[in-house]
């Protein structure tokens, strides 16, 4: 099995990096995907982990987004900061995994973060809209550790 940084072709990458630059077109929401080889513990004490050391805890308005992948283990998480878990569903998250792990199954990773993505930055652009003088706070860039 290809290590993280080989997980996804060029193309794959690029396909993803779209989803994110799509997904964040029309807010002041924030999306990062951070993909590695294992997971240190549990999945979401380390996407936690990794929601503060990518600083996506710090954009002005606490709606960050992280999805975060261990290949090699075959685990992911999502995370959202307070205001964006403030103002989504309840099930807003799992329903977003659930989506996600239809692809995975089939193998198909890229597929599956690009609708998490999506779906993600549809909620985003309802509760945090774009406004003119918004910047982007985050790279838009895959990170892998």
């Amino acid at each position: 099995m290809p290590n993280a940084q080989n997980f996804f072709t060029q193309e794959d990458k690029d396909r993803i990096r779209a989803a994110i630059l799509k997904a964040e077109l029309d807010t002041s929401g924030e999306i990062r995907v951070h993909i590695e080889n294992h997971c240190k513990g549990e999945v979401l004490d380390r996407a936690a982990f990794l929601f503060d050391y990518l600083k996506i805890n710090q954009t002005e308005q606490r709606n960050g987004v992280l999805f975060y992948l261990a290949v090699k283990d075959r685990r992911f998480a999502i995370l959202g900061d307070n205001g964006i878990n403030k103002v989504v569903e309840e099930y807003f998250w799992e329903e977003i995994k659930q989506l996600m792990s239809e692809h995975f199954k089939l193998g198909d990773f890229t597929t599956g973060l690009e609708h998490g993505i999506e779906r993600a930055g549809q909620k985003l652009k309802k509760h945090f809209p774009y406004h003119s003088d918004d910047i982007n706070e985050l790279s838009d860039e895959l990170s892998f550790g």
